[in-house]
């Protein structure tokens, strides 16, 4: 893997903004706010610990730059990768939530980070309770990433979660403006997939050379192109829909 990838374009809107605005109008007024709550600058280097399951955090880390995996490894020492941390990501989401980090998060190259106190986003609650609820918003596509991991693992067959899994970090990272309509940059390897997949990695070999037989997906040196997304999409089933929940405007517009 290469040392620092998924970089901020020079000029471009922050991570988490952008993620944001795709589906939530944000005011004027809560720009700044967000501006501000991005511009800490902690480096983790490829492999350090972002978050370690088990400790106690009240932080929470606004990936800036790079790429990470949430994981678990079990007594055995297996690991299971519960999802992959891309920019405008939080890690630090469940952990700050309870006594002690359910899982941890490791930096898969070099990472750069705006680390936030759990208590400044509690407190929006009460300066700026739209924004927080629009970061809340934001945790529950997290959420929805978690589900379907266990949809893929437990109903899909090995080709449709490989298919589905590369379709959602298409997805994940067209929204941040790090892919284009059929391709993207990550250090993918075959490990990763198998982790986070619940597959061996001579398994995810076989679909990665089916699937590039096949003329849909090739991967070469960290560049994964999706030849054909609509016949991929058809394959594993994927619709973008849980990636894009109902606006939180929608939300607040049927509270009122």
């Amino acid at each position: 893997m290469g040392s620092v990838v998924l970089p901020v374009r020079s000029g471009a809107m922050a991570p988490l903004t952008q993620k944001l605005s795709q589906s939530v109008p944000l005011a004027a007024n809560e720009l700044p706010q967000l501006r501000d709550l991005q511009s800490g600058n902690r480096l983790f280097r490829r492999g350090q610990e972002i978050i370690a399951e088990g400790r106690r955090y009240r932080t929470l880390f606004i990936v800036m730059e790079g790429v990470a995996a949430r994981y678990r490894v079990l007594r055995d020492g297996r690991r299971h990768v519960l999802s992959v941390v891309l920019p405008g990501d939080i890690a630090g989401v469940p952990g700050c939530f309870f006594e002690n980090a359910l899982y941890s998060v490791r930096a898969l190259t070099d990472l750069r980070a705006s680390p936030v106190p759990l208590a400044r986003i509690i407190n929006l609650f009460q300066t700026q309770p739209q924004l927080a609820a629009k970061l809340f918003w934001s945790f529950s596509c997290e959420a929805a990433v978690y589900a379907e991991r266990l949809i893929a693992v437990g109903r899909r067959t090995a080709l449709e979660r490989v298919a589905h899994f590369l379709l959602e970090l298409l997805t994940r990272l067209q929204a941040v403006g790090l892919a284009d309509e059929r391709s993207f940059r990550l250090p993918l390897t075959q490990e990763l997939i198998a982790d986070a997949l619940g597959l061996s990695i001579p398994y995810v070999n076989q679909v990665l050379r089916q699937l590039r037989d096949d003329g849909l997906v090739c991967i070469k040196d960290k560049l994964v192109v999706i030849n054909d997304v609509e016949a991929l999409s058809a394959l594993a089933d994927f619709e973008r829909h849980y990636l894009k929940p109902l606006s939180i405007v929608d939300l607040m517009n049927e509270a009122a």
